[in-house]
C-alpha cells in the first residue's frame, strides 16, 4: 500500500530559497508527489491523452510564434533574469508547448525514490554537481554561479528552473513513486495551477488502485503550506 505519511514528509522538506522569490516574487511551485504507480505500456487512454495535447497546442499556438504565448513570455523574462539565453535554452513549456502540452505549465516528473532529501529550488554556487548525458556519454557538469536549480542533497536535479533533468532521478520504466514539479508565473492564476495539478492527479490515479497523491503549494506570499492530501 502506498505510504502517505512518508509522501507528506518528503514534501514538507520542500523549500524554494528566498533569493529565488527575490528574483521573481510571482513564482509558485506546486509539488505533487505520488505513490502506487503501476507501470505499463500505453494504451488507447494515452494516445487519447496525447491526441487532446496536441490539439490544446495547435490552439494556443494558432497565429503566433510561441515565444508570444503569455506564461511562455514570462518564463522567457525570468530566464534572462539570471542570465539564461532563452533562445539556446528554451524553458520546459515551450519545448513542450513546440511539441504538444495540454495545460499551459511547465511541468518536469521524477523518480521520487532516488531523490536524497527533499526538493530544493535555490540559486546555485556553481559547484553543485549535475549529471547529464553529452554526445551520448554519461557526464557531470556544473551550473552556472546564480543559475536557479532543483537539487537535493546529492546534487542538482533539474537545471535553469526547468530547462533539463539529472539522470539520475528521471522517470524510469520501473518507477512507482513520483515527483512532479509544477511552475507558475503570472499571468497564470493559483487557480489555474491548481487545476491542472488536479488534473494530472485524476489522471494518474488511472495508473494502480493504490495510488495516492500529495499536493503541496509554495509561494512567496505564504511561504510554506501544509502537504494536503490529493482524492482524484
Amino acid at each position: 500500500m502506498p505510504d502517505v505519511g512518508m509522501l507528506r514528509e518528503f514534501l514538507a522538506g520542500g523549500h524554494v530559497d528566498a533569493a529565488v522569490f527575490a528574483l521573481r516574487p510571482d513564482y509558485r511551485a506546486m509539488l505533487l508527489a505520488v505513490d502506487g504507480l503501476v507501470p505499463g505500456p500505453s494504451d488507447q487512454a494515452s494516445d487519447a491523452l496525447l491526441q487532446a495535447a496536441e490539439a490544446a497546442a495547435r490552439e494556443a499556438l494558432r497565429g503566433r510564434p510561441a515565444e508570444d504565448v503569455p506564461h511562455v513570455a514570462a518564463w522567457r523574462e525570468a530566464y534572462r533574469a539570471f542570465g539564461a539565453k532563452p533562445r539556446r535554452t528554451r524553458n520546459s513549456l515551450e519545448a513542450l508547448l513546440r511539441r504538444t502540452v495540454l495545460h499551459q505549465v511547465p511541468l518536469g516528473g521524477e523518480d521520487l525514490a532516488r531523490y536524497s532529501g527533499p526538493p530544493r529550488l535555490v540559486r546555485a554556487s556553481g559547484t553543485e554537481p549535475f549529471d547529464t548525458v553529452a554526445d551520448g556519454i554519461a557526464v557531470t557538469e556544473h551550473p552556472d554561479p546564480g543559475e536557479v536549480v532543483w537539487c537535493d542533497d546529492a546534487g542538482v536535479t533539474c537545471r535553469r528552473w526547468n530547462w533539463r533533468q539529472a539522470r539520475r532521478t528521471r522517470l524510469r520504466e520501473d518507477t512507482t513513486t513520483a515527483l512532479f514539479i509544477l511552475d507558475a508565473l503570472d499571468p497564470l492564476t493559483d487557480e489555474a495551477l491548481r487545476a491542472t495539478a488536479d488534473d494530472l492527479a485524476a489522471r494518474l490515479a488511472r495508473l494502480g488502485p493504490d495510488v495516492r497523491a500529495i499536493h503541496r503549494l509554495i509561494t512567496a506570499a505564504t511561504g510554506d503550506r501544509q502537504a494536503r492530501r490529493d482524492r482524484p
